[in-house]
């Protein structure tokens, strides 16, 4: 093949592609001629690299075909940017729609700790059947136990225990709701005995004061998230139940989608919470201090949720087409 014939023959479609692959914006019908072209100018490539022993030439054929690819396919989003938009948009949003289930969540569960609390700390036959006097003077004597839990390992070990354990709740809690919520309230009413049952005790030491200066720095934050992914997980038992005008199968994919951005999102709460629990909770900080860091991460996760979640998620864009259309 005569080189000089075959470039003058075609270098008019080469020229009008590397035009259209510059412009910063293309109507319909030049989308449509960017297509055509780069098929067009792929074939002569391929023609080229078989029968024209030319690297110049070859080299800016291919360098002009794989632009023309980049632009008929369209650039991907980097990861950052998708990272960005998920923690900044998508996120809140996913939380704010879930509100309704764990704030309710919230509010009855802390109802029920009161109430056990209030139980513990007023009948010394049930602080009894819970462990022996001197099992309970150990735990809330000054500097028992329950203090000196909170360092009682290194505190980034400590943090990472926590933040471990704490993630399984949640785990259990978002995943297992599928069984009808009912694996859900199990772990909701342990985790309630739990808190009551210690808040009770140290108020029958008299030193329930002690219990919220230890409990509130970590203790907001971390049952905040709790109770996310329990009505997280509440709501998706209730879906197989009703799944309202959707299909039981289109609804459920729904919810577990919702359910893997909760965790994901989950995930970085809990860890927040444990380092403060690891430590800011058993600093020398005073109580006020570190009560005052636990209500401000709690404020901060709120003010998150109730007002970058209000904000629409900006719509997608689909890829572009060849066409320039969607």
């Amino acid at each position: 093949m005569d080189i000089d014939v075959f470039v003058t023959r075609h270098q008019g479609d080469w020229d009008r592609l590397a035009r259209l692959v510059g412009a910063r914006s293309l109507r319909g019908a030049e989308a449509d001629e960017l297509v055509a072209l780069y098929q067009r100018v792929a074939t002569h490539l391929s023609v080229a690299r078989s029968t024209v022993p030319d690297p110049a030439l070859l080299a800016r054929l291919t360098a002009l075909v794989l632009r023309a690819r980049a632009a008929v396919t369209g650039a991907h989003t980097p990861a950052w940017r998708e990272a960005g938009r998920f923690f900044a948009r998508r996120l809140p949003a996913e939380l704010r729609r879930a509100a309704p289930w764990w704030t309710a969540t919230a509010a009855l569960c802390l109802s029920a700790i009161g109430l056990v609390a209030a139980w513990v700390a007023n009948d010394p036959a049930v602080q009894a059947s819970i462990a022996a006097p001197e099992a309970v003077r150990e735990l809330t004597r000054p500097g028992g136990d329950f203090e000196t839990y909170y360092s009682s390992a290194p505190a980034a070990s400590f943090a990472f225990q926590v933040w471990t354990n704490n993630a399984w709740i949640a785990a259990g809690c978002l995943v297992l709701g599928v069984l009808f919520g009912v694996p859900v309230l199990l772990l909701l009413w342990t985790n309630v005995v739990n808190v009551g049952v210690g808040a009770g005790l140290m108020a029958a030491a008299g030193r329930f004061d002690v219990f919220l200066g230890l409990i509130t720095p970590h203790g907001l934050l971390e049952l905040t998230a709790v109770f996310v992914a329990a009505g997280a997980g509440l709501r998706l038992g209730w879906t197989v139940v009703d799944p309202g005008p959707r299909t039981r199968s289109a609804a459920l994919a729904a919810e577990g989608r919702a359910v893997a951005r909760l965790a994901v999102g989950l995930t970085c709460v809990l860890l927040v919470s444990g380092v403060v629990e690891a430590f800011v909770t058993p600093s020398g900080l005073p109580t006020w201090a570190r009560v005052a860091i636990g209500v401000a991460a709690e404020v901060a996760f709120l003010a998150y949720v109730f007002a970058l979640g209000r904000r629409p998620e900006a719509p997608q864009a689909p890829a572009p087409t060849a066409s320039g259309r969607p």
